[in-house]
């Protein structure tokens, strides 16, 4: 924190304050602080790209850089505290007040009651910023924003120094977001707000409706684009293996006894042509289904250009107005929340006194990243889901809020109006005590999550939820089902995927079939002890029967 070991104020915060260490003295003066308009040069936002899907992506971007080599030294600024707060009406005001009384308040019980006092005003001074968020931020309201630093007199040397070159931009083109980006994208309209409840639209009624079948008419030409690229990829792969097998025919070996005369086909050519008429047939279903994908993406995609002509007429295609921003900072608080849980740390300012990460447990994106590729090593169909027979690598949406909260959790598994191919919504909180658990608890619910939209109705009796409901009922368990999944999730990425059984077989079984590890986990995990053989060689046996 910014006091000293006998509950004194920095002498550097409590001289930007205008207070004297004891906590005596009057208030400053507000307008000594905030009487004169920020004349900092403004930094542009930052690049939140990563909003596209790409199905052809078979992972995450390998970490070449995850800090700068040297820092900027906006924490240097000595009007950082000052820019944060200013031009943010009597908010800023309530929040400087309460703070400096926490401050500089030596009784445990004052300082209890102002940090209680100082949570809700505070949230309230930052949906003031994050509606500004659509246009440039001086450097001291993005990094509020972002690593929740309201004054960098809060952290060690060590630290400024170390936030000071966490990687600004999204250099890598990962759908993972600071909070700031995050508003800035929903501010924009290039993401959809976090709300299951229809979005409030400026203008009129008729255009409202027109803008909902839009989004719904969007997303299904979205899905069947993809499923025609998936098909066409699929044509062009039969093609370059029948050519293959085609070629190998055609090779001629001549008979050692008569040089001008050719041997008889070889066993492996024998092979290839029975090859060669499976993968002909293979070719005709492609074709039909082929067939099928244009017919769909063509009326997708005359849906959608009526319906925009349509709205045009209305007089323009509906804007999201600021009330989408501040739904969406409900519902972030809200996020903020889940993360941190009932009993674990509120305190929304990042401070020395609360902050213990060491570098790599902290979650900015290039470690987010890292760790998402981490859990893909393992758990290889972690971020896919199935639509139309076929199975697609959707990474999801990361959202990293900072808080001192241990929990991810997911909050959409995909776009209510595009199943087939948008992105699911994961919340990782930025401090917690182990990165690694937080990021996967947010995974095992989207996983939870996927897997019972998928089931639909039978989601108690069909595939991964209901194998596993089936098993928490026979076990006459009691809770939230959920719960139990996420510990398991967690005991299968850390404990079993190593070699240590710690689920019941049952529980292992389920996972084994429905959350496969890769093949590279298998192959080690089989020369382990024979339950992991014997669960290797139920694959095998599928895998011949067809029936996997």
């Amino acid at each position: 924190m910014a006091g000293n070991a006998n509950g004194d104020m920095d002498p550097e915060l409590a001289a930007l304050l205008g207070t004297a260490g004891s906590g005596n003295g009057p208030l400053p003066d507000f307008n000594d602080i905030f009487g004169e308009k920020n004349k900092e040069d403004f930094a542009d936002i930052s690049s939140t790209s990563g909003s596209e899907v790409d199905l052809s992506a078979s992972g995450f971007p390998q970490i070449t850089k995850r800090l700068e080599e040297k820092g900027h030294n906006n924490f240097n600024d000595p009007n950082y505290y000052k820019t944060a707060l200013s031009n943010e009406t009597e908010i800023a005001q309530r929040v400087h007040s309460i703070l400096q009384k926490y401050l500089t308040s030596k009784d445990p019980k004052d300082r209890s009651v102002f940090r209680q006092q100082f949570i809700s005003p505070y949230w309230e001074f930052l949906f003031n910023i994050a509606r500004k968020s659509t246009t440039r931020l001086p450097p001291a309201k993005k990094y509020l924003l972002r690593f929740a630093l309201l004054h960098p007199a809060f952290l060690s040397t060590e630290n400024r120094e170390f936030f000071s070159k966490v990687v600004d931009n999204n250099v890598l083109d990962q759908p993972v977001y600071y909070m700031d980006e995050w508003f800035n994208a929903v501010g924009t309209s290039k993401m959809r707000p976090s709300t299951t409840d229809e979005i409030k639209i400026s203008k009129s009624n008729t255009q409202s409706k027109l803008q909902q079948l839009l989004e719904k008419a969007q997303g299904k030409f979205d899905g069947s684009r993809s499923i025609l690229k998936a098909k066409d990829r699929e044509r062009h792969e039969i093609e370059r293996i029948l050519r293959d097998r085609i070629n190998s025919i055609f090779e001629r070996i001549p008979l050692p006894e008569l040089s001008d005369v050719s041997d008889c086909f070889s066993e492996g050519q024998k092979m290839a042509i029975n090859e060669v008429q499976n993968f002909l047939k293979q070719l005709m279903k492609n074709d039909h289904d082929l067939g099928i994908s244009i017919r769909d993406f063509v009326s997708a995609e005359g849906d959608v250009q009526n319906l925009q002509d349509k709205l045009a007429a209305e007089g323009g295609a509906v804007t999201v107005d600021l009330g989408a921003i501040d739904t969406e900072c409900d519902t972030i608080r809200q996020m903020a929340k889940m993360t941190i849980g009932r009993q674990g740390n509120h305190f929304p300012v990042l401070t020395s006194e609360y902050f213990h990460c060491v570098p790599n447990e902290v979650a900015t994106r290039e470690n987010i990243i890292a760790m998402l590729a981490r859990i893909e090593s393992i758990d290889k169909e972690a971020f896919c889901r199935i639509y139309k027979n076929r199975l697609n690598r959707i990474a999801p949406y990361v959202l990293l809020i900072p808080t001192y909260g241990d929990m991810g959790f997911c909050w959409e598994p995909f776009d209510r109006y595009n199943r087939a191919t948008s992105r699911g919504r994961i919340v990782i909180p930025m401090y917690p005590r182990n990165l690694y658990l937080a990021v996967l608890t947010a995974v095992a619910d989207l996983r939870w999550q996927v897997a019972k939209e998928k089931a639909s109705f039978y989601w108690m009796e069909e595939g991964l939820t209901g194998n596993y409901y089936q098993w928490f009922q026979a076990n006459k368990l009691k809770g939230d089902i959920k719960e139990y999944f996420i510990r398991d999730y967690i005991l299968w990425m850390t404990k079993e995927a190593e070699g240590i059984q710690k689920l019941e077989k049952d529980v292992r079984g389920t996972f084994w079939r429905h959350m496969p590890f890769t093949q590279e986990v298998k192959e080690r995990l089989k020369t382990r002890n024979l339950v992991y053989q014997e669960l290797y060689q139920r694959d095998q046996n599928r895998a011949m029967s067809d029936g996997y």
